[in-house]
């Protein structure tokens, strides 16, 4: 059986880790070749490593999404290497939460810029290419859909207390998905977003168990408290239909379904992951 992105190459942001490299593994598996990105090489190198030896095709494009000159770099990286792209998955980052009167500037301007801009960016440096790459293809009479998969959350739907910052950053993503889906729909692209639910990675696991209450994340010099305090972690999944959060695994196959052709007709779209909870 052919697999569906056979020949196709795929970026994935925060692909080191958690829910980003599932979602890089899925879409190698099925064919994909894939740019890896993370803060950390030795990661970013392990999930290469795990694609290659399983027969797969990838590369990495280390460093900090949100620096100035990542974006062109991670574009080019995908062309360099394999000479087109296919699909954007816009994944990297993080949580830094407080009720509005605690959060500072830095914590509203840091998450701004790793939801918010560091997406813009990419797609900006991705535009040219999409855009000449559209019209060689209708020249030549050929139909060719790429895709675009913004991650959001159910904090940017619904909002979240203590996560205004947040909150307000993955409704962004959310209305530069739906921009993007009109202005490049004459291009062939499918542009949508996932928001996910409760979905157990480090952040949301770190914290569960006692022995480690005080576990965080250091992002650009700052330490950062990660994690959810496990009488919560249990209340939080009594309100989901299905009884439980969702795994990485379980994320990654949402975003899936956005870059495999049964969705080329779809795009701007947010559908949330989040097993029945609005």
């Amino acid at each position: 059986m052919n697999k569906k992105l056979e020949g196709k190459v795929a970026i994935v942001s925060g692909s080191g880790r958690g829910i980003g490299r599932e979602i890089a593994l899925k879409l190698a598996a099925d064919g994909a070749a894939l740019v890896i990105n993370d803060l950390d090489d030795s990661v970013a190198d392990s999930v290469m490593q795990e694609i290659t030896g399983a027969g797969g095709r990838a590369t990495v494009c280390c460093g900090d999404v949100t620096a100035a000159d990542f974006a062109a770099r991670f574009i080019d990286t995908a062309l360099t290497s394999f000479g087109r792209l296919d699909i954007i998955v816009n994944n990297a980052g993080y949580t830094w939460d407080n009720v509005i009167q605690k959060m500072t500037d830095e914590q509203w301007d840091a998450i701004m810029a790793v939801h918010v801009t560091a997406p813009f960016r990419i797609l900006r440096a991705a535009s040219e290419y999409f855009r000449r790459a559209a019209r060689e293809e209708a020249a030549q009479g050929v139909d060719v859909f790429r895709k675009v998969v913004n991650i959001s959350s159910v904090s940017g739907v619904m909002g979240n207390a203590g996560q205004a910052n947040y909150s307000a950053a993955k409704s962004a993503i959310n209305g530069l998905t739906k921009a993007l889906a009109k202005e490049w729909g004459r291009y062939k692209v499918n542009v949508n977003s996932v928001a996910f639910g409760l979905i157990k990675t480090r952040l949301t696991e770190a914290t569960a168990g006692a022995d480690s209450a005080g576990a965080t994340i250091n992002i650009a010099g700052n330490e950062i408290k990660v994690g959810v305090n496990q009488q919560l972690m249990q209340n939080l999944e009594t309100m989901i239909p299905m009884g439980r959060a969702g795994t990485p695994a379980e994320a990654a196959g949402a975003v899936y379904l956005f870059c495999i052709p049964e969705s080329n007709y779809i795009s701007g779209q947010i559908v949330i992951c989040g097993g029945g909870r609005p």
